[in-house]
């Protein structure tokens, strides 16, 4: 008998694990496709294949779907592709994988901010993710430098590589891929290079532009 009823208790278990996640995952699905206030408990309960009522049992509102679903992506780590160190056009076209695949996710994660103080923890976590990202692919050129030009071009490479240029040329402007990675890649290559033909570097003017501490 303590075999069987332990055996019962293992799959409710399992089966209340796997309610959990499909939830989770029909939330994440309508999130990719609109704002939060744009969709329902019954929309996620419905392409879950549950009730709102255990929907609201397990997570007790929408928003906190929302945020457990958030929660558990960025346990996940950002999966970005290694590349060789200082490879310019590798790093982009590896950050540029990650962002055809979740970069309208980003953007509207980064919308919602804040008018859902909650996510400001989740949405704080990735921008770290980003910094840490970027350090690692440009190592080389960040050794480079020292004192206040490395931090200007350190800022100047976080800028160049944000989700937001991203949005920009791919979905305002509508450029092809290629035309975006090659896009930045002369951004970049203009922080590092630095002086031309007697002009500031990029990397200069936006270490002009930072607030003062």
């Amino acid at each position: 008998m303590k075999k069987t009823r332990h055996y019962v208790m293992t799959a409710r278990a399992a089966q209340a694990e796997a309610t959990k996640a499909r939830i989770r995952s029909s939330a994440m699905q309508l999130y990719r496709e609109r704002p939060i206030e744009e969709f329902t408990l019954d929309e996620v309960a419905e392409r879950a294949g549950t009730t709102v009522q255990t929907v609201l049992r397990i997570f007790g509102s929408k928003d906190k779907v929302i945020y457990a679903g958030l929660e558990e992506l960025a346990a996940g780590g950002v999966p970005l592709k290694p590349t060789p160190p200082g490879d310019v056009g590798a790093s982009i076209k590896a950050l540029y994988d990650l962002y055809e695949s979740i970069g309208d996710l980003t953007i509207q994660r980064l919308a919602d901010e804040r008018r859902h103080p909650a996510l400001k923890m989740i949405v704080a976590q990735g921008r770290e993710n980003h910094r840490d990202a970027v350090r690692l692919m440009f190592a080389p050129q960040l050794k480079a430098e020292s004192g206040a030009g490395r931090a200007q071009l350190l800022n100047g490479l976080i800028a160049a590589t944000d989700v937001y240029v991203w949005k920009i040329l791919r979905r305002d402007l509508k450029l092809g891929r290629a035309a975006a990675e090659a896009t930045v890649c002369r951004i970049i290559r203009g922080l590092i290079e630095g002086e031309s033909d007697g002009q500031s570097s990029l990397a200069e003017l936006v270490g002009r532009r930072e607030p003062a501490a």
